[in-house]
């Protein structure tokens, strides 16, 4: 990518989007360059792979942050969490391969991942899909951005399906449990695509192409979910815990715990009724 799409969007958060989209435009060839030779895999727990790619490309983008705003903390799924994190006002959250099992596959369905949040809320952020040279920026108040081989950035919007038995469905494809089965039965819905990366099904409902994704699990991290979050709000939809209550920045605990719901806003509630009986809440019984 040529000229900055931060400084063609412009906002409060101009700065620190454009050195989001820097980094993540720097870490792209960098990881796409240890295809050609060793990877370096290993398995971290819940049989979840690390490569070298992973770890080169999270130095690039902790070290260019802390460098560029050192009053803020940084987080990255590779590093040892920083619990300063609760006590201060800007947090980043970077996944420096978000698909990773694509990537080791040699498929196309990861991204390099980075947002910021203020007083415990995503407000800016970066989704960045290396193979097609294709960029997801967003910031509070100045929208939801998609710049793809150096064309002008072009402004997004969710799709506007109202109806259950509308929904275009995007779903993981490594880690597709049996649940996802059920809720397909319940909202009625007979198809799905396929993506690895949480962030680029997100940011393909953001371009109105698909409408929903339901993740039951309990293994995603606030690093999967910052830069996301921020991309959908911005483009119009919603991301939630399988409740439809916020994402959690403010804990100890980095996971989210509730699973995640992302809609193009207009089915957000229709969604949770729905799966209500399927996920209660605690203390609550089916």
């Amino acid at each position: 990518m040529s000229e900055s799409a931060a400084h063609t969007i412009g906002g409060h958060y101009e700065a620190e989007l454009a050195a989001a989209e820097a980094l993540a435009t720097e870490a792209g060839p960098l990881v796409l360059g240890y295809r050609d030779g060793d990877l370096g895999v290993e398995m971290k727990v819940h049989d979840e792979p690390v490569t070298a790619a992973d770890r080169a490309a999270s130095d690039l983008v902790v070290r260019g942050l802390e460098n560029q705003f050192p009053a803020d903390v940084v987080i990255s799924e590779e590093r040892a969490d920083n619990l300063e994190r609760l006590s201060r006002d800007r947090v980043w959250y970077i996944d420096p391969i978000d698909g990773t099992k694509d990537f080791i596959r040699g498929e196309s369905g990861f991204a390099i991942m980075i947002g910021l949040t203020e007083a415990a809320a995503p407000v800016a952020g970066v989704l960045y899909q290396p193979t097609e040279d294709r960029m997801f920026l967003a910031a509070r108040g100045a929208g939801c951005w998609l710049a793809q081989r150096g064309a002008p950035p072009r402004r997004l919007h969710c799709s506007d399906v109202t109806e259950l038995s509308e929904i275009r469905l995007v779903a993981s494809k490594s880690h597709r449990g049996r649940a996802l089965d059920d809720v397909k039965s319940r909202l009625g819905i007979s198809g799905e695509l396929n993506i690895g990366s949480v962030g680029l099904k997100i940011g393909i409902i953001a371009t109105g192409e698909r409408d929903l994704y339901v993740n039951p699990a309990s293994r995603t991290k606030l690093w999967d979910s910052c830069a996301p979050q921020i991309v959908i709000e911005e483009a119009g939809g919603r991301l939630t815990d399988l409740h439809g209550d916020p994402l959690r920045y403010d804990l100890e605990d980095t996971h989210n715990r509730r699973g995640l719901v992302a809609s193009n806003g207009r089915l957000h509630e229709a969604v949770i009724e729905k799966l209500a009986p399927m996920f209660p809440r605690p203390g609550e019984t089916a």
